[in-house]
């Protein structure tokens, strides 16, 4: 009976280790996607998307009417990493992660900065692929204001 509990527990044990090394390696992407957007590092930016991955941003127009932007990952490296006097700050909070299997599920809350500049905050969603063994950001969503920020 001990042996059959002894073993169990470190069945456990090794599922809750294995499970807490893959949150730290999803964890790691999302983190080299912002110190990329800090350092205006393309290569470290480009290294955390998966070939074809989508951008999108929710906000609302002038009128008040909720739209949806979509960008190329592309065309949001070159804009974070062309010269800029400012660095862009993006402050998360890892909020929930959950993986199954090659899909990872992150939310983020965050607050954007321009150098010290409060600029705006809201939360990112991220759905990541393992892809060779690696971890890339498939999908990023996000949300845009200025007022009602943690």
């Amino acid at each position: 009976m001990y042996i059959k509990l002894l073993l169990l527990l470190l069945t456990f044990s090794s599922v809750n280790n294995s499970v807490k090394c893959q949150e730290n390696d999803v964890k790691e992407v999302i983190t080299r996607l912002f110190d990329g957007m800090r350092s205006s590092d393309a290569e470290k930016l480009k290294s955390a998307f998966a070939p074809g991955a989508t951008l999108q941003t929710i906000s609302k127009d002038k009128e008040g009417q909720v739209m949806v932007r979509s960008e190329q990952v592309d065309s949001f490296i070159v804009q974070v990493t062309k010269p800029h006097d400012q660095v862009y700050d993006e402050r998360i909070t890892f909020d929930i992660i959950k993986i199954d299997d090659n899909l990872a599920t992150v939310w983020t809350p965050y607050r954007f900065f321009v150098g010290e500049k409060f600029s705006h905050c809201g939360v990112n969603s991220f759905q990541l692929v393992k892809l060779q063994g690696e971890w890339k950001i498939q999908y990023l969503i996000d949300t845009r204001r200025k007022e009602n920020c943690l």
